[in-house]
């Protein structure tokens, strides 16, 4: 099983070397034929602008979303939630994949960059430490999201629906793995949905409407 990871701009190369640290071989993802190869796909930081712009000329935009209608998992971090969001504040989105509304760096410039331990329940017991550099935030979450982190005023900064995740934060510059592996948990069971026969369908591969 292969991982893609969009190396388009940001903050790419960290992924790569967090999946390889987990036993997982990630694939560089620059053009629509590098996505026949994998079982799923992270989204890494970096300027969503930039990465909005790049998608559309490199024609990224409608094979990324085909992946994620077949239930392939998607993981975005940073800029990467930005990607994936329904709704951003003041601008048109990009990958409308996760029901939620972002606002793009709300916790203010470079200098108000921060790092916490986050409560993840869904990972364990232990907190996860996050990297916020110019990170969005979440301001609605919609019914059929589930919040997987909060920050201690309460404001949503981990999300996941169905087979899409998405960090306000970056897990990958802090050494955490968990995320990884979740995402990697919930590709090989889309890659081999007959692994495990007898549970309950997994919740990755429902159908998806397209926005």
């Amino acid at each position: 099983m292969k991982l893609g990871v969009l190396a388009l701009q940001g903050a790419f190369r960290e992924h790569l070397q967090t999946l390889g640290a987990i036993g997982v071989e990630g694939v560089p993802v620059r053009l629509p034929a590098d996505l026949d190869a994998v079982a799923g796909l992270i989204l890494p930081g970096g300027e969503s602008t930039t990465m909005r712009r790049l998608i559309e000329r490199w024609e990224m935009r409608e094979p990324i979303l085909e992946l994620a209608e077949r239930g392939a998992p998607i993981f975005g971090t940073c800029a990467g939630m930005i990607v994936l969001a329904r709704e951003i504040v003041g601008e048109e989105p990009i990958l409308p994949l996760l029901d939620v509304t972002v606002e793009r760096n709300a916790f203010g410039r470079q200098v108000d960059s921060f790092e916490a331990d986050l409560p993840v329940p869904v990972l364990g017991d232990r907190p996860v430490h996050g990297v916020f550099i110019r990170a969005p935030v979440v301001e609605r979450a919609g019914p059929g999201v589930d919040v997987l982190a909060r920050l201690a005023d309460d404001r949503i900064v981990a999300v996941r629906e169905r087979n899409i995740v998405a960090t306000a934060f970056h897990p990958e510059l802090a050494g955490e793995t968990r995320f990884h592996r979740l995402v990697a948990t919930m590709a090989a069971e889309h890659d081999d949905p007959g692994e495990g026969a007898g549970r309950r369908r997994h919740p990755t591969r429902r159908a998806r409407t397209r926005t």
